[in-house]
């Protein structure tokens, strides 16, 4: 490291030196001007390495966690500071000082005057421009309608009254009509470009400057000519002038002037190049000596800590029998003696320990008994937000989610801190709903986090049922109003207008009105179901002979394209239930399995569905499975709730209304995909009361 700081002081003295003969002997510079650059490159990338190595080596040992890393970061951090502040005020004010000093070289009025004088000619260009576009469309107007055969007599006309020296009129596709100039000797005018037409078409306007070597400059305006008639082909006039040749001259002269003199002011950027190559090498070069200082002292600081490091490794293996060395009397000596007295006060305590950690444990059994008890989930958390406890509760209201719902718990007592809070989550895999609390434990029970949650899954259900009920009743009114209307409306339209028509639009207006009358038709159908939701009658619950039901049913689907196979349970005991809402919840299912098969002959596959019946303790279990593509997973969840629908034209109204139908007699429904292919739907009715 001495031989690098001796290597880079040689190459700073080199750098002045270079520094001040480019400063003081221009002929020098312009003649060493490529090898300073290059030297003065070479010289910044060396110290740039530098600088990266030594980064890398100190991003090594903090990756490997190396003892004293983050004390040599720390120091390196302040000796670049004290290197590097200084030296990027001085370089900037260097900077700063020289770029003013080489700008003094030149007349920066001149630079500016120059400009001015560009710029004056750009506006006096623009102006004329405008002028020209501004006689074009007074010119256009008068001759918008004006006929083929008065064209040319009137476009002289109206030329001299502008005072321009060319106009002519031509069509969309760059055809001359009419031409007038002052010019007698010029036999063929200054036709526009296609391009230059094509953008005057689509702007509705164009103006441009026709400036070619050997050749005067001129403006060019173009402008449509628009008629009254929308038919009438499109036309443009297009106007030119000559700019006044003292103008002209004028404006080139400037530019010329301009363009020599930026030429000459480029020269300089090569010294300003060179002074701060060399100064932004004085800048890294004092970074490269504060990172070897910072590492130098590191490594005297990091010795002694290392061997205290040692003796506190085997205080957190519970070996308290070895008390680290005193080697100074300084500070570090002072922490030593301090860390050996806390190793004996710490064994001490750990006998103290001990003999508390019995009691412990049998307050922790104590606990433990009450949480296995409660039907809410508990989860406790200790200062790191370890999971700690977790009662039965929690593991069946959880199952396989506890760990990631112990995660997501982790998160918010990180973003909440110690302030008490609660939310309410879906489970993805149960499609449960929870209400969490959760806050922070007392400081003095040694803290830790506590969440209580239960499951809501059932409240949140009837909740939404009880809302979409009511949206459904609010739809049915509101939509079934205007239905008749419309329909009397489009079939009086047909009466009356049908015999006034041609057969074409009589013909026309019986499709509208029958596309009018369907599709209120459809609309009458779907608040029908509306109605249905919403209206639920309550049922008339007696006993039930499912079987004889589910074969009164399916003998209305026996000339069905789709096979349908009843397994029912023999001698299955009645159920208690309405026949007639039961008989809805039937047709339901087995349309929507038939509905779920419409694609199954085009796989390769044949249809088919399945109706079972079965006893399943104290209830009867009604299954209707089928081998169609199954429910969307993301839709399980949510697949009861109304507008829920895997068809392109569903309501999503038919599940939803299984569902109300079964919790009103008291039972459950269930959905979920089989394997390898193909959907299930299953009802538990209960049993019929005993006679």
């Amino acid at each position: 490291m001495k031989l690098v700081l001796i290597l880079g002081s040689g190459i700073a003295a080199v750098g002045l030196f270079l520094l001040a003969t480019a400063s003081s002997d221009t002929t020098f510079f312009a003649q060493q001007y490529p090898l300073l650059l290059a030297l003065n490159a070479a010289f910044a990338a060396m110290f740039a390495a530098l600088v990266i190595y030594q980064l890398g080596v100190m991003a090594r040992r903090y990756r490997a966690r190396v003892f004293g890393t983050r004390l040599t970061l720390r120091l390196f951090l302040r000796f670049a500071a004290l290197a590097v502040l200084p030296g990027l005020i001085v370089y900037a004010v260097s900077v700063q000082f020289l770029t003013r000093s080489i700008e003094s070289w030149f007349d920066v009025k001149v630079d500016a005057a120059l400009e001015g004088g560009i710029n004056l000619g750009q506006q006096v260009i623009d102006q004329m421009l405008l002028d020209l576009q501004t006689k074009a469309r007074t010119m256009a107007l008068d001759l918008a309608d004006i006929p083929a055969t008065q064209l040319v007599t009137n476009l002289e006309r109206l030329r001299l009254q502008a005072g321009v020296q060319e106009a002519l009129v031509i069509n969309a596709k760059g055809r001359l009509l009419a031409a007038s100039s002052d010019d007698m000797a010029k036999l063929v005018p200054e036709l526009p470009s296609a391009a230059l037409l094509r953008q005057a078409r689509l702007q509705r306007g164009q103006t441009a400057i026709d400036a070619a070597p050997g050749r005067a400059l001129a403006l060019r305006a173009i402008v449509p000519l628009e008629p009254l008639a929308l038919a009438a082909e499109p036309r443009f006039l297009q106007l030119r002038s000559a700019v006044p040749p003292t103008l002209a001259r004028n404006a080139e002269a400037v530019e010329a002037a301009y363009r020599d003199y930026r030429q000459l002011a480029l020269s300089r950027e090569g010294l300003k190049r060179i002074y701060v190559v060399t100064l932004s090498f004085a800048l890294l070069m004092a970074l490269s000596v504060g990172i070897a200082v910072a590492v130098t002292q590191s490594k005297l600081l990091a010795e002694p800590l290392a061997t205290l490091a040692q003796a506190m490794q085997a205080v957190t293996r519970g070996d308290f029998s070895r008390p680290a060395p005193v080697t100074s009397r300084d500070e570090l000596g002072v922490l030593t003696e301090s860390f050996n007295s806390m190793t004996r006060q710490l064994e001490e305590a750990r006998r103290v320990v001990e003999a508390n950690r019995a009691a412990l444990e049998a307050a922790k059994s104590r606990l433990e008994n009450i949480l296995a008890n409660l039907s809410a989930g508990v989860l406790v958390f200790d200062q790191d937000l370890s999971l700690s406890i977790s009662n039965r509760g929690a593991a069946a209201i959880l199952g396989a989610e506890l760990e990631e719902f112990a995660q997501l718990m982790r998160q918010h007592f990180r973003e909440q801190g110690d302030k008490p809070w609660q939310l309410e989550l879906n489970l993805k895999a149960t499609g449960k709903t929870v209400h969490a609390r959760a806050a922070r434990l007392p400081q003095a029970t040694d803290g830790g986090y506590v969440v209580v949650f239960d499951d809501i899954t059932q409240l949140i259900n009837a909740q939404r049922a009880t809302a979409w009920a009511e949206v459904a009743r609010r739809l049915a009114h509101e939509i079934k109003n205007p239905l008749t209307p419309i329909q009397l409306s489009a079939e009086r339209l047909e009466m009356k207008l049908a015999e006034r028509l041609s057969r074409e639009d009589a013909e026309a207006l019986r499709r509208s009105t029958g596309t009018i009358v369907n599709q209120v038709a459809a609309l009458k159908a779907m608040v029908d179901d509306f109605r249905d939701y919403a209206r639920l009658p309550a049922p008339e619950l007696a006993r039930l002979d499912l079987n004889a039901l589910v074969s009164e049913v399916l003998a209305l689907y026996e000339t069905s394209q789709v096979p349908i196979t009843k397994r029912l349970a023999p001698e299955l005991p009645a159920v208690w239930a309405d026949a007639a809402q039961i008989r809805q919840v039937i047709h339901n299912l087995v349309q929507n399995a038939q509905d779920a098969l419409e694609n199954v002959r085009a796989a390769g596959r044949s249809p088919s569905i399945e109706v079972r019946t079965e006893l399943d303790g104290d209830r009867v279990r009604l299954a209707v499975s089928d081998n169609g593509g199954g429910f969307p997973e993301e839709l399980i969840a949510r697949i009861f709730e109304p507008y829920v629908t895997t068809k392109p034209r569903g309501t999503g109204l038919g599940l939803a209304i299984v569902k109300k139908i079964i919790d009103e007699h008291h039972g459950s429904v269930a959905i979920e995909n089989r394997e390898p292919r193909g959907a299930s739907v299953t009802v538990l009715l209960p049993l019929a009361k005993a006679a």
